[in-house]
Parts: structure tokens; sequence; C-alpha cells
């Protein structure tokens, strides 16, 4: 079982955040992912680089993920995952930060990235990637943005 934790943006330092996820939209629809080695789709979000900004992380990734090129983008909370799943093995709590972004624009997705696709839906698939994960925190954006 995976367990997602909310908490205040100052309650790890930006070294200790392996993960940006952001929760995106454009108009009305939200922004979904599809990797080119999987049938699930995915909220945008990635891997911190070495001595990147959890910030940037997430505005690359963005970019990388779904082609978005102007946008509006800001923090909601740090999240923290811990357990084990299929895909998800923490025995100790792993945290990231959960961003909202409102896109303006998009061009194609790059070529040389991981996904193949995106999706514009007014809520979540049932088929997601992490699924213990994604909804919990997309259920959280949207109430705390009052979406």
């Amino acid at each position: 079982m995976v367990k997602v934790g909310f908490h205040d943006l100052d309650y790890v330092k930006n070294e200790s955040l392996k993960y940006a996820i952001i929760a995106a939209r454009m108009g009305e629809k939200w922004i979904l992912c599809r990797h080119k080695e999987r049938t699930t789709w995915e909220i945008p979000g990635g891997h911190r680089e070495k001595g990147e900004d959890i910030r940037d992380t997430a505005k690359r990734e963005l970019y990388e993920e779904t082609g978005a090129v102007k946008f509006q983008i800001k923090p909601v909370c740090i999240y923290s995952v811990e357990g084990e799943d299929d895909l998800i093995h923490n025995a100790k709590p792993t945290y990231g930060m959960l961003f909202y972004a409102q896109v303006e624009s998009l061009s194609d997705l790059p070529a040389d990235m991981e996904m193949a696709e995106i999706q514009f839906c007014a809520a979540l698939p049932q088929n997601l990637t992490y699924p213990q994960i994604q909804p919990v925190l997309w259920r959280w954006v949207v109430k705390n943005e009052k979406l």
C-alpha cells in the first residue's frame, strides 16, 4: 500500500525534493501525457536533475512532457510518498513538489523525449500509470486551488 502525504512548502529543503509533478490545465481541460512505452496516462512530472532547482524541474518537465511553451505555474505544496505497489518501492518517504499550471500555448511534443502523446480531459481517466498516487495529488490541487 502507498501512502501520500501533504506538507507546507517549507517542510523539507529544496535539495530533498526528488520530483516535480504538475497538474496542468489548458482552458477548462486537464493535460495528461502517455509515455512511449506505456498504455496508461500520467500527470506531467518527473525527476529533478542534479543541481536543478525544483521550480526549474517543473518548468522543464512541463515542456518535455506536454510541449507547453507559454504557461503560468505555481507551487501548491510538498508531497510525500511511502510504501509499496507494483511500481513504487519507498520504505522511507520520498518528497516532491506539487505544482499547478495554466497552459496558454503548446508546441509539438519534443521528439527526443519520453512522451508519445497528450490528451485533454475534464477529469482523470481510469487507466493511470500511478493509480494510488495521481488521483490523490490531483484531488489536492482541485480542492486547494478551488477548481
